[in-house]
């Protein structure tokens, strides 16, 4: 009888009237809800990793005017007087090294002080680093480990033994991935250590979904960090490149090491975004949503280009990088 109504009412469109009816207001729906924050923001504490420099010093800064209570875990004396000048009372700081379980261990006890019975709202994995990359058999198995100890197991050991605060709070876990985590452009352990963010995230997610957190990834594209600074970067493929034995050198020809760093050039100068915010809104939106995403793309690179790259059949993205990076001389 109501389809009967609705289509002596709507006509034979009435299917198309309805369907659009119903995402109009999913959408409006979904945007209502994604705009919904938390409260008491004053009496929440969140941990931020990586705050010397780049993406976790600029979220510690907008979290303090803000109002939360940060604790910001910076690798260098330098970065945390830097970070403490910069901001206002509430923020503290922290020395921590993600590699050292104990550093680790010293920092989650200096927390535990901080926080008291409230628990610790908020955890991001911010720290990282990307060098060295570069063609996978120009790499010796201690510059993957140099990277995993950092963008993994550093983000696995924070996870874990932060968990229990988080838990009391019933808080959100924020692990920092990339668009590299879900395309892999790169040799080195860099995109390597970023896919098993993402599946580590996943999984977490799954495990502790039932006893209020929540676990956001964040993926940002391309921005002009210290992990894509151009001249460290070429630094480590001169190095690289030095280490390999002439034959692996003459497969590969006398001009590929200086047509590879013309290409990373052209990538990082081409597509890195200098707002450091698009990312850190991100953050933010993480930590302070009722109601958080699962996944944040940050950048237009990562929404127009490497999103969509990773949904598409391998090969597309196989014969993209043949035509943008430069031919071994010794290929078949």
């Amino acid at each position: 009888m109501v389809t009967e109504c609705l289509y002596d009412l709507l006509g034979e469109n009435a299917l198309l009237y309805v369907s659009t009816t119903f995402v109009v207001l999913w959408v409006v729906g979904w945007l209502y809800r994604d705009r919904l924050e938390v409260t008491n923001v004053t009496e929440k504490y969140v941990f931020v990793t990586g705050c010397d420099t780049g993406f976790g010093n600029l979220l510690c800064r907008k979290l303090d005017r803000k109002g939360f209570r940060v604790l910001a875990g910076c690798l260098t004396e330098k970065g945390a007087d830097d970070l403490r000048r910069a901001a206002g009372p509430h923020l503290k700081t922290v020395l921590l090294n993600v590699t050292s379980q104990d550093s680790i261990q010293k920092a989650m006890e200096w927390t535990k002080k901080e926080v008291g019975d409230k628990g610790l709202w908020g955890i991001v994995n911010n720290a990282g680093c990307s060098l060295p990359m570069g063609p996978t058999e120009w790499m010796e198995v201690e510059d993957f480990h140099k990277t995993l100890n950092v963008n993994l197991n550093g983000v696995i050991a924070m996870t874990v033994t932060f968990l229990p605060l988080v838990k009391r709070a019933r808080g959100r876990i924020v692990n920092v991935a990339s668009v590299l985590g879900r395309v892999a452009a790169n040799g080195g352990g860099y995109c390597i250590s970023k896919f098993a963010v993402e599946a580590f995230s996943d999984c977490l997610r799954r495990d502790i979904n039932y006893f209020g957190v929540n676990v956001c990834i964040i993926e940002p594209g391309f921005f002009k960090t210290a992990v894509t600074s151009l001249d460290p970067i070429e630094r480590e493929l001169r190095r690289l490149w030095s280490q390999l034995n002439p034959e692996v050198q003459a497969s590969y020809g006398d001009k590929y090491l200086d047509k590879y760093i013309k290409i990373q050039r052209l990538i990082m100068n081409g597509i890195c975004d200098s707002d450091l915010a698009k990312v850190t809104n991100c953050m933010e939106h993480a930590l302070t949503a009722a109601y958080p995403r699962t996944r944040y793309s940050a950048g237009w690179d990562a929404k127009l280009l490497w999103i969509p790259l990773s949904y598409m059949p391998a090969c597309v993205v196989d014969i993209g990088l043949k035509l943008v990076l430069p031919r071994p001389s010794k290929s078949v």
